[in-house]
């Protein structure tokens, strides 16, 4: 690849598209060559964005298949699902390299992807190709991937939450509880009126329950570090808030277990992690200490009376859990440091 990388962002004007745009404005590596939007083509990236004027000097384009391709290196998908697999593949027929934001690639059976997202997947043959773009875990084939699915928010927040409890034979995989709540930005950008100002201020309330589109992704990732698959129970609740999502999860301990032995555990699989943190013993992070950074805290405690595992985490729904995300699997892709434009600290209040 080019020394700076030419990138396009496909939906540039969702909630996770214009986050995308605002961090890769801030690498120094990475040059922004094109974008498109369907609802403000024709309009001037800085004209919908106020905040970009002086920064950028693009259009928003319809989208064209061979106008994206021609005009970047690297592509950034940040669709809704059945929308993005329509594209990828010539993407990937013209030698690009592609980080997909949406769910189209995340889930590695196509039944499964009929299931729950209710279409069949027309690009079914790139399935067990695309990587699952957790790095903490799949660091390596992200490298060398043409194809990557960034991961979901929830499952983000869960999978880094429970993962390495499950691969130390720590926790029974049948007692899994994942209990998350998120900003209303993780809804898009959308004008209804459940996500109205009036309907969420100062009330918080669950959705998509039994069936969340996020569960078969988190049971997916975790079966596999159990090492034989599982069901999970997944609730979600939405909170009178932008950004953020504050996850707790519970597991049963597959025998008598001490916080000591849990915490170690963890320690070891994050020690090296740039981006994850574990909170000190009886501290618990906050959705603000992370809020605009690409960093997710993490707590463990023990309940010895029920010998059950509660771990929380935290993390930005728009950057660990959308764009920040997406820029970490591009510097792997790309051979740039993992940490590069990803470098800002949350916000403090």
């Amino acid at each position: 690849m080019t020394a700076v990388l030419r990138v396009a962002i496909v939906g540039a004007t969702g909630y996770a598209g214009a986050e995308l745009l605002r961090l890769l404005l801030g690498h120094p590596d990475v040059e922004v060559t094109h974008l498109t939007s369907e609802t403000f083509s024709g309009q001037s990236a800085a004209g919908v964005f106020p905040a970009l004027r002086g920064r950028l000097n693009l259009r928003l384009e319809a989208f064209e298949t061979k106008a994206v391709a021609q005009a970047a290196d690297f592509i950034f998908t940040a669709l809704p699902p059945q929308k993005a697999m329509a594209v990828i593949p010539n993407f990937l027929k013209a030698g690009r390299r592609v980080v997909d934001l949406s769910a189209d690639y995340r889930l590695k059976d196509p039944a499964v992807y009929a299931e729950w997202y209710g279409a069949k997947h027309t690009s079914a043959d790139l399935l067990a190709e695309a990587v699952y773009g957790l790095p903490e875990f799949y660091r390596e084939d992200i490298r060398k991937a043409r194809l990557v699915a960034n991961p979901g928010c929830y499952p983000t927040g869960g999978i880094l939450a429970l993962g390495p409890l499950l691969e130390a034979r720590l926790l029974d995989p049948s007692s899994l509880v994942v209990d998350a709540k998120s900003g209303v930005s993780g809804a898009g950008r959308r004008v209804e009126l459940p996500y109205q100002f009036s309907e969420v201020n100062e009330s918080l309330r669950a959705y998509g329950l039994p069936r969340h589109r996020h569960t078969p992704e988190m049971e997916q990732e975790l079966g596999r570090l159990a090492g034989d698959p599982l069901s999970l129970t997944f609730t979600p609740h939405l909170v009178p808030m932008t950004r953020g999502v504050l996850t707790t999860c519970y597991g049963q301990g597959t025998r008598s277990l001490d916080g000591k032995e849990v915490r170690g555990v963890l320690e070891a699989a994050y020690q090296e992690e740039p981006f994850v943190c574990l909170s000190p013993e009886g501290e618990y992070p906050t959705t603000g200490q992370v809020w605009g950074s690409n960093h997710v805290g993490l707590a463990v405690q023990v309940d010895t009376r029920t010998n059950r595992v509660i771990v929380i985490s935290v993390l930005d729904n728009l950057v660990k859990g959308a764009a920040g995300a997406a820029i970490q699997n591009m510097n792997l892709m790309a051979g740039f440091p993992e940490t590069r434009g990803l470098e800002g600290l949350g916000i403090p209040v």
